[in-house]
């Protein structure tokens, strides 16, 4: 009897041993790919409490959350010949667990040499005031390339973000001298315009003056107004505009 009951605690122990190794509880943001005798079950474990016999089969936990990869600087090259640094962050998940464990033996690092190459090959078929200007149509194209060749491990990539481009410091020099010479070409087209409506205006005025000859008058009224209101020592004289006009006429009819 001592036998037997000794016996059947070591069943018992053993049966809780592999029970409790055959427990596995998935999180809600996680699957499990089951390995059966070395062959790849087709449906993955879903979140919570699920029985993997053990040691027959073997689960292997594999995240679905989003993931951030920080891409290293990487020295281009650009189409216009200009030696830049650029880093980038891309964002990717996996959408199929079995895919990401079976075709790719590390889907992380192959994302990220991925990325590195891609980035290289891509932003060098710009030159750098399209990487510059044009930001989103580069990360778009990275994006593209980078979830079409990512789409047989059963990872898909979100977005595709360059953070920042490194330019050497005498290129940075020759920009902010291009910047200064673009300021200085608006600036005087600005005032060359106000020069042009300014004509345009004056022009307009004269036809009006001319018109109406009282105009005139008034305006030189108002002008010694303006003079007055200063509290200056400028004296004034003023002198009818048509004793002028009389004094011409009378000059040119004397001459001829």
């Amino acid at each position: 009897m001592e036998i037997g009951f000794v016996g059947v605690v070591i069943i018992i122990g053993i049966f809780l041993i592999w029970f409790w190794n055959s427990l596995y509880i998935i999180k809600e943001w996680e699957r499990g790919v089951v390995l059966r005798l070395g062959r790849l079950l087709p449906i993955a474990k879903g979140a919570g409490l699920n029985l993997v016999f053990w040691p027959i089969e073997t689960l292997y936990r594999i995240p679905l959350r989003i993931e951030t990869l920080d891409v290293p600087p990487q020295d281009i090259i650009t189409r216009d010949n200009v030696s830049v640094k650029v880093n980038a962050v891309c964002y990717f998940r996996v959408v199929d667990a079995n895919m990401a464990l079976s075709q790719v033996q590390n889907y992380q690092y192959a994302v990220s040499q991925l990325a590195q190459t891609t980035i290289r090959s891509v932003v060098g078929q710009f030159e750098l005031d399209e990487i510059l200007s044009q930001r989103d149509r580069v990360n778009a194209k990275l994006q593209v390339i980078l979830d079409q060749d990512t789409e047989p491990w059963g990872v898909k990539v979100s977005k595709v973000e360059v953070k920042q481009v490194d330019i050497p410091e005498q290129m940075q020099r020759a920009i902010a001298r291009q910047a200064e010479a673009e300021r200085e070409r608006r600036a005087k087209v600005i005032h060359a315009d106000g020069e042009f409506e300014a004509s345009q205006k004056l022009a307009d005025a004269a036809k009006v003056l001319e018109t109406q000859p009282t105009a005139i008058q008034l305006r030189y009224l108002q002008t010694l107004t303006e003079i007055g209101v200063e509290k200056n020592t400028t004296i004034v004289f003023p002198l009818p505009i048509d004793i002028i006009n009389q004094w011409t006429r009378s000059l040119g009819g004397a001459q001829k």
